[in-house]
């Protein structure tokens, strides 16, 4: 061992002597040696640096490379995990109480609570990550937090801003509950009501269809295709992405519904099963009713008992732009306009409302029968009686007639 010490002790410097240079190791780069000088030789010309020295320098050079691009890579992890190291060395630092102002603060789909911590410390809202991620470790609720915008404060305890996170009620959004049989304008004004955009903006995303996603038959009309549910939008949202969201839930709908097959295997369009569904949604109140009455109106479409004619009030206030359920008057029915359905035969041009699944499902899968009347007796209960001849529909509008005298909603 002594001699081995020795050894590296006696050994030259690597810009030492010659012997060093001669030295072979089998990863070196090559190392080139000067010849001896032959005898009476003329001294060479004088070299900047001999061959033997640019050797090292050349190996020196090709080692500062490698050197700095390890330092280039470490100061890219360094740069990428330097909020980390700050909260390292100081010690989780954190807010105390609960903070003041207002930030909003969005978690995306797979934000870990360290990436949620970083958005925090950027935003003001906490001092540290360690701190947050520490405190979300010790809250098993933490694992639950819901994709959405948040709305936090400046300065305040990690434990604190977690606990405003795990609590879904805190989601900043609008939601909008729109419920079936609404129009269009009436849908409208609901939606720029619970979500502060515009009429307007709405209106001008409905005069540029192919962005909603309507279906080609619907010909750009967005009536009776705003699906009633109840939605939520977060901070930022349009109106064509409103409307959008619409649309594609009434897809999913007339998909559950088999609306493209049922609709071929009845002989209709999906259209005109979608208007169908609509006039359901208009006259029924009861869901055992909605097929019955469905299959009433293809009654009358299919046979000569009504001269094709479907005779639905609803049809002819919405042609004169009025509430649905209103009483007509002999004028009222004589309105022109193809959605008068007591003066025209057939279907109207589009659908008069916005129906729900269970219309949907009702006009795609009607009752079997052969009923071509019916009258609701009870306009409170919503109770309706279905007829196949006149005769028996006389005898329930009697029966109508008569509820109606104990009551003003006649």
């Amino acid at each position: 061992m002594s001699d081995e010490r020795d050894e590296w002790s006696d050994r030259p410097s690597p810009f030492g002597d010659e012997r060093a240079a001669q030295e072979p190791t089998e990863t070196s780069l090559p190392v080139f040696v000067d010849e001896p000088d032959e005898p009476d030789a003329p001294a060479p010309a004088a070299s900047p640096l001999p061959r033997r020295r640019l050797s090292k320098l050349a190996s020196c050079l090709v080692v500062l490379v490698v050197v700095g691009g390890l330092v280039a890579g470490g100061v890219v992890l360094l740069f990428n995990g330097a909020e980390r190291l700050r909260d390292q060395f100081q010690g989780a630092e954190d807010y105390e109480g609960a903070g003041t102002g207002s930030v909003l603060v969005e978690v995306t789909k797979g934000d870990t609570s360290a990436v949620i911590g970083r958005k925090l410390k950027r935003a003001g809202v906490v001092a540290s990550v360690d701190a947050f991620t520490e405190a979300a470790a010790e809250n098993p609720d933490s694992r639950g937090i819901q994709v959405g915008f948040y709305d936090l404060r400046k300065k305040m305890s990690s434990e604190s801003a977690l606990e405003i996170l795990v609590d879904p009620e805190n989601l900043v959004q609008s939601s909008v509950t729109v419920p079936e049989g609404l129009r269009v304008e009436d849908t409208v004004a609901l939606l720029a009501k619970r979500t502060d955009i515009p009429v307007g903006r709405f209106e001008a995303a409905l005069d540029r269809p192919d962005d909603l996603g309507l279906p080609g038959y619907a010909q750009g009309n967005a009536e009776g295709y705003l699906y009633p549910a109840t939605y939520t939008f977060p901070p930022g949202t349009t109106a064509v992405e409103v409307l959008s969201a619409m649309v594609d839930r009434w897809q999913q709908a007339a998909e559950e519904a088999g609306l493209g097959r049922r609709a071929q295997e009845l002989g209709y369009s999906p259209e005109e099963v979608m208007i169908v569904a609509s006039l359901v949604e208009a006259e029924v109140n009861r869901q055992q009713d909605r097929g019955k009455v469905a299959r009433v109106i293809y009654n009358r479409l299919e046979t000569d008992a009504t001269n094709g004619l479907l005779q639905i009030d609803a049809t002819v206030n919405y042609a004169l732009g009025r509430d649905l359920g209103l009483g007509l008057t002999t004028e009222d029915l004589e309105v022109d306009s193809p959605y008068n359905t007591r003066k025209y035969p057939g279907l109207p041009p589009g659908p008069i409302e916005s129906p729900g699944a269970e219309a949907i499902q009702a006009a795609a899968n009607p009752t079997p029968g052969d009923w071509v009347y019916y009258v609701t007796v009870d306009l409170d209960s919503g109770e309706t009686k279905f007829a196949r001849d006149y005769d028996d529909f006389l005898t329930y509008k009697r029966e109508l007639e008569q509820w109606c005298t104990g009551s003003d909603r006649c």
